[in-house]
């Protein structure tokens, strides 16, 4: 009998994948949760229709291998990319400010018609920013090689 994959499977392997229903996001979402990322790393193409972020993720699918084994947590640098977006619109987010540094919460779509709908990016600190997309289309690679966590910590308000 086939056995499902477990979490931590994929610990030494960089993420690669696609989300394009809401079930899909909510697997990127535990993923990417508490990245950071400053202010200057995200873009918004409008003539590719593309919305993407360099986050520094923590690797939430090596934590238990790194508890097990008493090495260090690691973060490693990931892009996230939204594609089909018709446009953004952001509340509480200073990108005036190039010295912010955001820490992203969750991931969420709000479907309307025809596939249609709104990627809402929730930040701590109340700050979020929303895609209206065509449908929904998000990429995450990670691109550089793990590293350890400046902190040395997990964060702390996963558990």
């Amino acid at each position: 009998m086939p056995q499902d994959a477990r979490f931590e499977d994929g610990g030494e392997r960089p993420v690669s994948l696609m989300a394009e229903t809401a079930d899909d996001l909510t697997v990127i979402s535990a993923l990417v949760q508490d990245a950071i990322l400053p202010v200057t790393e995200m873009t918004y193409q409008s003539g590719a229709r593309r919305f993407a972020l360099l986050l520094n993720r923590f690797r939430w699918e090596d934590r238990p291998v790194a508890e097990r084994s008493g090495r260090a947590f690691e973060r490693v640098q990931s892009v996230l990319s939204v594609q089909d977006v018709l446009g953004v619109s952001s509340q509480g987010i200073d990108r005036a400010d190039k010295d912010v540094i955001l820490s992203l919460l969750s991931i969420t779509f709000e479907a309307g018609e025809d596939g249609a709908g709104h990627v809402d990016l929730t930040f701590a600190g109340d700050g979020v920013i929303r895609l209206a997309v065509e449908c929904l289309d998000v990429v995450l690679k990670d691109v550089t090689k793990p590293y350890v966590a400046p902190s040395g910590k997990v964060p702390t308000h996963r558990d």
